[in-house]
């Protein structure tokens, strides 16, 4: 005999993921808070998982023949998918992580497009408002789906440029007004109760088409560089997508989840855009990643290589030292010698602190992530407008594997295509070492003038390495003191 659950009770339990969803990502707004935020999120998935299984069950069986297979069917996706995310979790690298983030975004993103699928395709959808609804989160599904797998392509380095051709803009619009119109079609086919000129389904069928395409087209002429940026616009799609997926299915908790994803994601969209001198309609609408064609100014001055350990005897004798670490600590896995490091300097009395810039890496908060990994204190690390000002007071500023959010280009060269962009001013600093494995552009493709200045010597070398050199001369200083 089928066991009938109260609706009562799944609301209540609905609820209670909803705040967890929300506290969870309240958490996680600190370094400090975010493990237990995400812990105390994952909870609340649970408990949004436990509800739909129970929402099953609040139906008679005569109501829903098929019951147990559907249920079997989810708990064994469910399994599946939970045993290939713990597995790839573990063995993902820290450099690896943006490519995983857009991926599960995207994953995220086609299963409300799979949810606006089945109403769909099963004429579920009652009324102009709830299809309207449905379509839309069929849409943004699609396009988040597509355009996260493109993102990942480019960051895992299977896509290394970005395609640009003449009249892209023109049409990608065009491809955009005949997904809006498929749509509009099959929402005024189904509501007019007309005979459509093509099937249904295959009306569907080339809607979702469309939209997956788009979002190809759309990810495809955005430049390496801009991927932060991409990611959160795509997150806060998903979320929406999902928020829309839960009106359609009247599921409470899907609601609350997408809408907060979808804000936190559009939030950090705006911050994203802020922090790299764009207007979301920039973002949104141009081919954001494309250098201006004009020359570069020129650049005066000469590279001046140092070795590492002669740096790392002049910042052991120094007051006061910022680290600007860079997507290049983190390909070097790094962090663990680099606060090795950092506990020799200030235990010879050195005042060391972290500046991240918000675009620092291949994903928002990845320095956070990488410098919380080697367990540098959360006091210790500072943003860019907590922390700016303190350079023109610091001994030196070390800066490891970053290259344009340090570029002094940005304040001063009009030709620049970063100008505008709010940069941490390491070249402000009493003396600059830069660690750099060779004489390579930055993601932007442009020269760094800063690695040029009176004040800033070069340390050539995999970031690891030269660290472990610089520990091993601090050390020695100490050796030869007590012999």
């Amino acid at each position: 005999m089928l066991v009938m659950i109260p609706q009562l009770v799944i609301g209540l339990i609905d609820l209670t993921a909803a705040f967890l969803f929300m506290y969870g990502l309240q958490r996680m707004s600190s370094p400090a808070t975010a493990p237990s935020g995400i812990l105390v999120a994952g909870v609340g998935m649970l408990a949004a998982v436990l509800a739909s299984f129970l929402y099953a069950f609040s139906v008679s069986a005569a109501a829903e023949p098929h019951l147990f297979v559907n249920v079997g069917l989810a708990l064994i996706a469910l399994i599946v998918g939970g045993g290939v995310a713990w597995w790839s979790g573990k063995r993902v690298a820290m450099t690896a992580m943006p490519q995983m983030v857009a991926l599960y975004n995207g994953m995220g993103g086609g299963a409300a497009g799979a949810i606006a699928a089945v109403e769909l395709f099963g004429g579920k959808s009652q009324g102009v408002a709830q299809l309207g609804v449905t379509l839309l989160g069929a849409l943004i599904g699609a396009v988040s789906l597509s355009g996260s797998l493109i993102a990942w392509a480019k960051l895992d380095g299977v896509i290394k440029n970005p395609l640009r051709v003449r009249g892209q803009q023109a049409f990608n619009a065009l491809v955009l007004l005949a997904t809006l119109a498929v749509g509009g079609y099959i929402g005024f086919a189904a509501e007019s109760g007309a005979d459509p000129l093509i099937a249904m389904p295959v009306l569907i069928t080339l809607f979702f088409g469309l939209a997956l395409v788009f979002g190809v087209l759309m990810t495809l002429p955005i430049g390496g560089a801009d991927m932060p940026v991409v990611i959160s616009i795509y997150n806060a799609f998903t979320g929406l997508a999902v928020g829309l997926g839960g009106y359609v299915l009247q599921n409470p908790a899907m609601m609350i989840a997408g809408m907060v994803v979808g804000a936190a994601g559009m939030l950090l969209t705006l911050l994203m855009a802020k922090a790299m001198n764009r207007s979301v309609t920039n973002v949104l609408f141009t081919n954001f990643g494309e250098a201006p064609k004009h020359k570069q100014g020129a650049i005066k001055g000469s590279l001046k290589p140092v070795d590492a350990g002669d740096a790392g005897i002049f910042m052991r004798y120094a007051k006061e030292v910022i680290i600007v670490p860079g997507y290049g600590l983190a390909v070097a896995q790094g962090q663990q010698k680099l606060y090795e490091f950092v506990k020799l300097l200030q235990a010879a009395g050195v005042k060391v602190k972290f500046a991240i810039h918000p675009v620092a890496g291949r994903m928002p908060g990845q320095m956070d992530v990488l410098l919380a990994e080697a367990g540098v204190p959360y006091d210790l690390i500072f943003q860019l407008e907590d922390i700016n000002d303190e350079f023109a007071n610091a001994d030196v500023a070390l800066v490891i594997g970053a290259n344009d959010v340090v570029n002094p280009a940005a304040r001063t060269d009009k030709s620049s295509p970063i100008f505008g962009m709010p940069i941490l001013n390491a070249d402000k600093a009493k003396k600059v070492y830069v660690v750099k494995r060779g004489q390579g552009k930055g993601y932007a493709g442009i020269v760094n003038a800063l690695f040029y200045g009176d004040n800033c010597d070069m340390v050539y070398g995999d970031a690891q390495a030269v660290l472990v050199k610089m520990i091993e001369a601090v050390r020695g200083l100490g050796t030869a003191a007590a012999a």
